[in-house]
């Protein structure tokens, strides 16, 4: 092989290499439209007068399909690409260490707030905590919602779909049409249909409820909170 420079100029005529610009196609006599490229496709890749191949609008999600590769979007498989659902187990595990990072210093912060200056007394229990009129207990009480829904929020949609808790268990939050992370919009439904219930009224019923769902969901197990943001929970690996 020669290691001589190739000679100044433009390419030769016949250099294989050299891009040569694409002549329309020409209309058969008559008139008539040119056919369709062999095998239906059209100008772009995909199937003629449509998008590129793979199904769903614009090809589906990133693993082609519908969303993740399946779904009602032009796959016979909803679950079909998708990275693993998230098991149910590592997701109550996330929650409980989500809401002990916010819960353990909300303890301490409520101290000033005299959240805790009933619980001893014989006429009260702690719905009293949240229910009793002193202003410092709302105050807490606010503090408290704007703290939980602000924390999952933003770790899920600044940090990947993760919080903490699901971060440690190897999950994330993603969209379910194509799995990127959910914008600060989905993520905020999803935090307020997750915490104003639980914080509110249903300290108990609430999170029991969101359980249920995601059992007895299918394909996705999603929660009401997942459904109301359009996410899922997956794993990260």
């Amino acid at each position: 092989m020669s290691n001589e420079p190739p000679p100044p100029g433009p390419p030769p005529e016949d250099d294989p290499f050299r891009k040569r610009p694409q002549e329309p196609p020409q209309p058969p006599p008559g008139g008539a439209p040119p056919p369709p490229p062999p095998g239906g496709e059209g100008p772009y890749g995909g199937p003629y007068g449509g998008g590129p191949p793979g199904g769903g609008p614009y090809g589906g999600g990133p693993y082609g399909g519908g969303p993740y590769g399946g779904g009602p979007y032009g796959g016979t498989d909803p679950l079909g690409g998708m990275p693993p659902l998230a098991d149910t187990g590592k997701r109550v595990l996330a929650r409980i260490v989500d809401w002990l990072v916010i819960a353990l210093p909300l303890g301490l912060i409520g101290i000033p707030f005299g959240v805790y200056s009933r619980v001893g007394d014989e006429s009260g229990d702690l719905g009293d905590v949240w229910t009793s009129g002193g202003g410092g207990q709302w105050v807490f009480q606010l503090v408290s919602i704007a703290a939980y829904v602000a924390y999952d929020t933003l770790m899920v949609a600044k940090r990947n779909g993760q919080t903490l808790g699901k971060r440690m268990t190897g999950l994330r939050v993603a969209m379910l049409n194509d799995g990127s992370t959910p914008p600060t919009s989905a993520a905020l439904t999803r935090a307020l249909v997750l915490w104003l219930p639980t914080l509110i009224c249903c300290a108990c019923l609430w999170p029991l409820l969101l359980l249920v769902l995601i059992l007895v969901d299918k394909p996705y197990r999603q929660g009401l909170h997942d459904k109301a943001a359009r996410t899922v929970v997956v794993s990260a690996a």
